[in-house]
């Protein structure tokens, strides 16, 4: 190759490292390497290079975008998988998916997608299981270790990319356990990229190194003249092939083949002809080539500019009306005239590499089992172009009726050849709308399987053409309904408005009506819209006859009402609800998951915590969800669950929720649940933690927490359900710099969301205040939070300890307003009757207390918290009373058991100001 002496050599170093870390057996030291250049700069040839040198030693597998295949969900990922995986056999196959085979292999074409009852695949889900799957695959392969080649990337499909973007995240050091090599044309400059272009800059900005190819200097042609049409040469002839061809590698290797043919002499005298030649190889010149070979082979090209991918002998035949022997004629012309080539072409080239058998190194394209290393005769005669540049020029040049014509007759050439409705969606999408009620129906049904595998935008794309068809009457609402469905994890104004209009049409049965308002409402609260999310509910359960959809409809209404952060009547609201679960039993789900959200609301209130643990107890079946009321059932939502768990936990049953939540994480990861749902188990279990006083236990979990949901997005609810939960965890531990680190990067603080935080919010922060010695700003923080708490009947004082800190506060300035708040947590922590909460309230009442009634309190404290599971506040307890009665061995136990917990209790109290007055024992 000429004048890529760098590019090649930063490969070969690549390369280099890649192997030397593999054979060390030591830390990996694979990475990402990026090419850019414009059309026909040379990026194809370069990683052909790269390919040849690095397969003596590594197991190279090829992908290649394409410019009408980016709506094909995973094409590049199956490209890059299947043939590696075809080297193993069934059991080893299995064993690389781990648990996710059923998860994964529809994704990679491997198995057929499940049936369309099963709930859609979540897409982070499936993009963290095909990483670890290449991991695995990797780590299988470290002998000669994987180097992944995409070509054309900024054709990729959006998936693929989101997995190869997932898979090189997995380490900070940015070293991985491949070689991962991209080479694309330049991006859109801008800040504001989004789509492909955003996912390629951040790939490009975790390379190892990122380069440009530039064009061939006059120098590098004329060698390249020199080479293909005689060293006699000339300057003014080199000279004038560099001006035409802009020092392009493909145009000017194009252009010589062409005077080559022509027997053109390469002097100064035939100079002025290269220009005439050269548009011939490019666009409208290109395209009055390939007409001049005629009707058939004219045709055949514009059937494999559609077809693609799928361009065998046998679908040509079908679309171009022709036999098989015609094909192959047509298809020598446009071999010859270099515009098309076959497989057997590209391994003359390259190398045999069609799949890897067990001593193969060097795989491409797509893998179909049974004997790894070979390839059938249609394998063989596959056709593509030449070039990229070709291909465009080609279905460019196509009229737009004939080009819409024929995706319609691909379509159903391949549903006719076996291929499922998403392998012909892509045709679907082209073609013009006509009422065709069976091009609605492929649609939806491409639409659930593209769900399957975790590719919702496809899905998407595929619905909303078939609105355009459009559906009949009786259908119409339904597709809106689907569609509404499809966008729910990735758009929820979208859905709001899918499924708005959906529910404004008639069409809609009884029970899709009914799912339709509840995923309404959840897309409605996951848009921070919960007031109008509650409106939606209590409407359509008027307009429900009674029974267990009007129950269904009800626990999201008073459950998304619990969740405003502000409300109008809420002791009325909790009234209501409390009459209707009067007399449930847990007779059906419905009744368990009202149970549950009064549980939960009875828990916020302050209600007792023997009423709140049996309201949580009839909610279960056995001590878990009922059979469809699990963390991954699509009817009820994780919510309910949740917030049994949740009430649990704040009543002294850290226990019970430790197993409920346990089971969340298992269940996620099993469905490939990764995102926000994931994230917010890791929090449940960092919250279980946290109540035993386990303090770094309860941090690991919140930061995988916040890890896992910084995947996904920013702001989100479990964003501040879990800072909210660190803060508060590293308060205790006394680790108040990295509390307010954590603070300020998730911006924990007001102004807050319209949802109620986990635990509260405003009550964490004051209490971060109150550590850091802001002590004014602490008490208006913890003043506005009684002021939301307490008129809407909210007092648990474990949930919500602001009259615990607050009274803290204001007892060196205004001791009698501490003592009221004080007595005020003191009998409502009495109305909740934990142990946990008795023993606080006690152990504030003590700072307002003489000597001897502070002892009093303390040592009432102590005898309740040692009977809770709350190990951190008991040592708090045993060191206020250590100091009070100055026990040095009273003191020891208390230090022992907060450094159990994990937690530095070097500060020193204010309790000990009003309370110790007795020299040590």
């Amino acid at each position: 190759m000429l004048e890529r002496d760098p590019e090649l050599a930063a490969a070969a170093h690549a390369v280099d490292e890649l192997v030397a870390g593999a054979a060390a057996g030591g830390p990996v030291r694979g990475g990402i390497l990026v090419y850019r250049g414009e059309a026909g700069i040379g990026k194809t040839t370069l990683l052909r290079e790269i390919r040849r040198t690095a397969g003596d030693r590594c197991t190279v597998l090829t992908a290649r975008g394409g410019e009408t295949l980016t709506s094909v969900p995973f094409h590049v990922t199956r490209q890059l998988l299947q043939p590696a995986l075809d080297r193993f056999d069934e059991e080893d196959v299995r064993l690389l998916f781990g648990d996710h085979f059923d998860l994964l292999a529809p994704a990679l074409g491997l198995a057929p997608p499940p049936p369309p009852s099963a709930a859609p695949a979540d897409p982070q889900g499936v993009r963290d299981g095909l990483a670890k799957l290449l991991g695995r695959l990797a780590d299988r392969l470290r002998d000669r270790p994987p180097v992944l080649l995409v070509d054309d990337a900024h054709w990729a499909d959006a998936e693929s990319l989101a997995w190869l973007d997932a898979f090189t995240r997995i380490r900070r050091d940015r070293r991985l356990p491949a070689l991962v090599v991209l080479a694309h044309r330049p991006l859109a400059e801008g800040p504001h990229r989004t789509g492909v272009p955003a996912v390629l800059a951040a790939l490009a900005d975790r390379a190892v190194v990122t380069l440009g190819l530039h064009a061939l200097t006059l120098g590098a042609t004329a060698a390249l003249a020199r080479e293909t049409l005689g060293e006699h040469a000339d300057e003014p002839f080199c000279r004038e092939l560099w001006t035409v061809t802009s020092g392009n590698p493909y145009e000017t290797v194009e252009l010589l083949a062409k005077a080559r043919d022509r027997m053109l002499e390469p002097v100064a005298g035939s100079a002025s002809l290269l220009r005439g030649l050269g548009a011939e190889a490019r666009g409208g010149g290109l395209v009055a080539r390939l007409e001049e070979l005629g009707a058939g082979p004219t045709r055949l090209a514009w059937t494999i500019a559609v077809l693609g991918a799928d361009s065998t002998p046998r679908l040509l035949a079908s679309l171009t009306g022709t036999r098989e022997s015609e094909v192959a004629e047509h298809t020598e012309l446009l071999r010859q005239a270099r515009i098309v080539t076959t497989k057997a072409d590209r391994e003359a080239r390259t190398g045999p590499a069609a799949k890897p058998g067990r001593d193969s190194a060097t795989t491409t394209g797509a893998g179909t089992g049974g004997d790894p290393a070979a390839t059938t005769p249609e394998e063989s005669a596959h056709l593509e172009f030449a070039h990229p540049l070709i291909a465009s020029a080609v279905y460019g040049s196509m009229s737009p009726a004939a080009r819409t014509a024929m995706h319609g007759q691909a379509a159903w050439a391949l549903t006719a050849a076996g291929h499922g409705p998403a392998a012909v969606s892509r045709h679907l999408l082209e073609v013009h709308p006509e009422e065709d009620q069976e091009v609605v129906r492929q649609l939806r049904a491409a639409a659930v399987e593209h769900l399957a595998v975790g590719a919702p935008d496809a899905a998407r794309r595929c619905l909303e053409r078939a609105l355009t068809e459009p559906p009949g009457p009786d259908a119409y609402a339904t597709v809106l309904y689907e569609l509404g469905c499809a966008s729910l994890l990735t758009a929820p104004a979208a859905t709001v408005r899918h499924l708005s209009s959906a529910l404004d049409l008639p069409g809609l049965g009884d029970d899709l009506r009914i799912d339709a308002t509840y995923r309404l409402a959840q897309a409605l609260a996951h848009n921070n819209q919960l007031r109008e999310a509650a409106r939606v509910l209590a409407t359509e359960a008027v307009r429900t006859p009674p029974g267990t959809d009007r129950r269904r409809l009800q626990a999201a209404n008073f459950m998304y009402e619990g969740f405003q952060a502000v409300e109008e009547d809420g002791p009325g609201r909790s009234r209501r609800l409390a009459d209707l679960t009067a007399n449930f039993t847990g007779a059906d789900n419905s009744e368990r998951a009202l149970l549950t959200v009064r549980g939960f609301d009875a828990m916020m209130r302050g209600e007792p915590a023997d009423e709140v643990v049996r309201l949580c107890d009839l909610a279960l079946v056995d001590g878990i969800p009922a059979r469809g009321l699990g963390w991954t059932d699509a009817t009820w939502g994780f919510e309910i669950p949740a917030l049994t768990g949740i009430a649990y936990a704040f009543s002294d049953r850290p226990d019970r929720a430790g197993i409920l939540f346990t089971e969340a994480v298992r269940a996620f990861e099993i469905s490939g649940w990764s995102g926000a749902h994931l994230a917010f188990a890791h929090t449940l279990l960092g919250l279980v933690h946290r109540r035993r006083g386990n303090l770094p236990k309860a941090q690991h979990y919140l930061e995988e927490g916040l890890r896992l949901a910084d995947r996904v997005g920013n702001g989100l609810p479990v964003h501040w359900d879990t800072a909210c939960l660190l803060v508060d965890t590293l308060v205790a531990r006394g680790r108040t710099a990295e509390a307010r680190s954590v603070a300020d990067r998730y911006s924990f603080g007001p102004p807050w969301p319209g949802a109620i935080v986990l635990p509260d919010g405003p009550s964490v922060l004051g209490r971060l205040l109150l550590a850091e010695g802001r002590v004014e700003e602490a008490v208006a923080t913890l003043e506005a939070a009684s002021e939301a708490l307490v008129g809407r009947g909210r007092h648990h004082v474990v949930w919500a300890p602001w009259p615990l800190d607050l009274a803290r506060a204001l007892a060196p300035t205004d001791p009698d307003r501490a003592a009221g708040i004080a007595a005020g947590a003191r009998a409502h922590a009495e109305r909740i009757g934990t142990p946990t909460a008795l023993g606080e309230a006690l152990r504030c009442a003590a700072l307002l207390a003489d000597p001897p009634e502070s002892r009093r309190l303390l040592t009432e404290a102590v005898a309740h918290l040692a009977a809770s599971p709350s190990r951190y506040e008991e040592a708090r307890a045993r060191l206020d009373l250590a100091r009070v009665t100055g026990s040095r061995a009273a003191l020891a136990e208390a230090t022992a058991l907060a450094t159990a917990c994990g937690a530095s209790l070097l500060t020193t109290d204010a309790v000990t100001a009003r309370a110790s007055s007795h020299p040590p024992e």
